[in-house]
């Protein structure tokens, strides 16, 4: 697995091998033994598949805070996406910041989440397909969001018109209103 750092710590990109013939590929997507070889030793507990039908779809920024929070590793099963991480970590070094990479079926590329940071998606494609693992169970009283367009967060979506939000995402507050739940904790 090829595993590469973003600049914000804890958030990294993994890439596992495809072998391939004439017949297709084969992939093991995940593996908690070779990731703990990197020191990456999260727990997963729930997988999630989400479709968008259509293209220009926003999900996010959405995060669970304690005693729920969960880390991600999401990956593309079908299409093209834009996959954004937002650090939200009370005293991190990059608070605010975020980290984006166009994750495809094709690259096979994912982007491990740590608790802490938000995370939203956009879809480039008609019925792609967002597959990822958390590290704790769907806790709707925990649930937080960040509002897509926050200029303090200033994310380049590529908007092509007008993006299809859920009525909560639209309604969400910016990073300036945040009582984050989340306090950063240096590697030791």
């Amino acid at each position: 697995m090829k595993i590469e750092e973003t600049g914000l710590p804890g958030l990294v990109v993994i890439t596992p091998p495809r072998f391939g013939d004439e017949r297709g590929f084969f992939s093991e997507t995940y593996s908690a033994a070779k990731l703990a070889e990197h020191g990456i030793t999260t727990e997963f507990v729930q997988d999630n598949h989400s479709l968008s039908s259509d293209a220009n779809t926003i999900r996010g920024l959405h995060f669970q805070g304690p005693p729920h929070a969960q880390a991600k590793l999401v990956r593309c099963g079908r299409g093209r996406l834009w996959d954004v991480a937002v650090d939200i970590r009370r005293g991190s070094p990059t608070y605010g910041q975020h980290f984006g990479i166009e994750l495809t079926f094709e690259n096979a590329r994912q982007l491990l989440i740590p608790a802490g940071f938000a995370h939203g998606f956009i879809t480039r494609e008609p019925g792609t397909e967002i597959i990822y693992k958390c590290s704790d169970i769907y806790a709707p009283d925990t649930e937080g969001a960040l509002i897509w367009n926050d200029p303090d967060i200033g994310i380049d979506w590529q908007v092509n018109g007008d993006p299809i939000l859920s009525g909560k995402d639209a309604q969400a507050g910016g990073l300036d209103d945040l009582d984050t739940p989340f306090t950063y904790e240096a590697a030791s």
